[in-house]
């Protein structure tokens, strides 16, 4: 699957970071209106979305970050570079990018970024995550001493700089749900059984349906697995929103 790099991700970070702070602090001088941002090469200073429709073509939070790392180079003076690796919920999520909710110097000296991206328009079918990552540099005697960077449904922190971290196992894509049995939490399953998805692998917040519920509200949400089951308990449906 192809990997989704944020364009012109050095530039965009020298732009958020300078002088041992990210820009977009309150310094009397108002950021640039979204358009205008994405003109010069500067992302909007607001914090994108992690919630809502897919249909409105705003950036959301990527499902989970896999690993940070941060790179230092190696002659003075030196420059870090923070690089975050995740998985999107289905193909066709575009322009990854690394934004910071950070503003100033934190009192506790770590940098909070959240990995985005803009989701598919529609609905998609489950077929698997696709990897994303994005790089967003530091100046030359930042302050920071750590990095947490935020995802849809977790969080990596790295505190050593240079460093590398990484996340747990990420939960079934269930890229092959369809035509499976749900197991549903607490029921044991048969070891072995290949015909068999268990509900408590599935990603947070899956929507499970069956032929007799209902299904309330309609804002759809690019990070939530709906699974639809026939009266047998099996996957007819396995739709990303």
């Amino acid at each position: 699957m192809n990997r989704i790099i944020a364009a012109a991700a050095i530039a965009v970070g020298m732009a958020l970071v300078t002088s041992g702070s990210v820009a977009g602090a309150p310094t009397g001088t108002p950021s640039p209106a979204p358009e205008a941002a994405q003109r010069s090469g500067m992302p909007p200073m607001e914090v994108p979305p992690v919630n809502g429709g897919s249909s409105d073509s705003q950036a959301h939070a990527v499902l989970r970050i896999t690993s940070v790392e941060i790179i230092r180079s190696t002659h003075a003076p030196y420059l870090d570079i923070i690089r975050a690796r995740g998985v999107a919920s289905t193909t066709g999520w575009e322009e990854a990018e690394l934004v910071p909710l950070t503003r100033g110097v934190p009192a506790d000296g770590m940098l909070q970024l959240i990995l985005v991206a803009r989701p598919p328009e529609t609905a998609s079918d489950a077929t698997g995550y696709e990897p994303v990552e994005a790089i967003f540099p530091l100046e030359t005697d930042h302050p920071f001493k750590g990095v947490n960077v935020h995802a849809a449904t977790n969080a990596v922190t790295l505190t050593a700089l240079p460093g590398y971290s990484e996340a747990k196992v990420v939960a079934d894509d269930c890229g092959k749900c369809v035509g499976k049995i749900l197991a549903p939490k607490g029921n044991p399953a048969s070891p072995g059984r290949t015909d068999l998805v268990r509900e408590d692998q599935l990603p947070p917040e899956t929507r499970i349906v069956r032929p007799s519920d209902g299904m309330m509200g309609t804002v759809s949400n690019p990070n939530r697995l709906t699974l639809i089951l026939d009266r047998d308990n099996r996957i007819v449906t396995a739709v990303w929103e």
